[in-house]
């Protein structure tokens, strides 16, 4: 199963090992059925887009759970709103520290002209 979805035989266990897929055991065996599959693509998927494991698992549990599937995908919706304002608000933030530097940078750039010019000023008086 970690070769099929590119992860790491560690990860799956760890996976496991947190509950999040169930496979079943012979042995020493493990049988990964299509549930696990589906469950490791929901939590591949949902650490791709930022969420942290603990919000992954309240999703897939939602899912599982046998309520109105309306509810489940509003609460899904509005963490997705959620976690869309935080990825806009840090490329907001990302953004302005790069403006920010640029400024910064022309500012050291004219700084350096300055003294450049300062210094073979003072030596051609010299």
């Amino acid at each position: 199963m970690a070769d099929a979805f590119g992860v790491t035989h560690r990860t799956v266990r760890h996976y496991e090992d947190l509950g999040l897929i169930a496979p079943e055991r012979r042995g020493t065996h493990r049988l990964y059925h299509r549930r696990d599959r589906t469950r490791l693509a929901l939590i591949l998927r949902g650490k791709r887009l930022g969420f942290p494991l603990e919000e992954i698992r309240t999703i897939i549990d939602l899912f599982d759970a046998p309520r109105g599937r309306r509810t489940q995908l509003e609460y899904v919706l509005g963490q997705v709103e959620q976690r869309r304002h935080d990825l806009e608000q840090r490329l907001r933030d990302v953004q302005d520290t790069i403006e920010e530097l640029g400024e910064f940078e022309r500012r050291c750039r004219a700084d350096l002209t300055r003294v450049s010019l300062a210094s073979t000023s003072s030596s051609a008086n010299t």
